[in-house]
């Protein structure tokens, strides 16, 4: 029997769209439900212990089985799915891969504070402390065009949502993220470029990432030339 995926989603959500790359870079079938966390459904609730997107849910023999956590999901689906693997075989580089994944996220916490405060000081605390994590990233970094290589890897699925941000965040005003990482840039130029990432969000993710800024009253929207 083939297991029944089910992704519980929100259409901005960072970790939501790690797993839907990972998906459509195995080239799985899917259903994705999209869920307002405002008013989060009580079916919602009895399923996600933190509350929390992404949830994917496994239908077995059994009953649907419900997985939370999005590098946790991204695990799953490279270990029980067909199609490329997203890790490397070596247990050494699989650790720092995932070790990556981790710092993918510490970056997605920083960019949180970047895009909600209303304090200027708070915002370029958090730009300047973006600044160094990318300048950490641009040495990890060897020849390309994705973080190992040739090959796409759960690392490059971590990261395309972060710098997806950037295609809105560069409308309002140059914040000088990349200027001294070139191999970040061209890295975020590939990620951009690929199928799995461009569909992982909907035609209108860049008003509703607009919306949700100006729902903030975000610092950064007074920074707009």
């Amino acid at each position: 029997m083939t297991a029944v995926l089910k992704l519980i989603s929100h259409k901005l959500c960072p970790y939501v769209q790690r797993a839907v790359i990972a998906l459509n870079e195995k080239g799985v079938p899917f259903e994705r439900i999209d869920i307002d966390l405002a008013n989060k459904p009580d079916w919602f609730l009895k399923i996600s212990p933190l509350g929390k997107v992404p949830v994917l849910t496994v239908g077995t023999e059994s009953g649907e089985v419900a997985l939370f956590e999005s590098n946790v999901i991204c695990e799953y689906i490279e270990e029980t799915q067909p199609g490329p693997k997203l890790h490397p075989a070596d247990p050494l580089a699989r650790a720092q891969h995932r070790a990556w994944m981790e710092f993918g996220s510490a970056i997605l916490s920083d960019l949180w504070g970047l895009e909600t405060t209303q304090d200027a000081a708070v915002f370029e605390s958090k730009r300047q402390a973006l600044i160094a994590k990318f300048a950490r990233v641009e040495a990890a970094l060897k020849e390309g065009p994705f973080f190992a290589g040739e090959k796409f890897s759960l690392v490059d699925a971590v990261f395309a949502p972060v710098f997806r941000y950037f295609e809105v965040f560069d409308e309002i005003r140059d914040l000088g993220m990349f200027d001294r990482t070139p191999k970040v840039r061209a890295w975020r130029g590939a990620l951009a470029q690929r199928r799995s990432v461009r569909s992982a969000v909907g035609a209108d993710y860049q008003q509703l990432l607009r919306a949700f800024l100006a729902r903030h009253d975000a610092h950064l929207l007074k920074l707009a030339a």
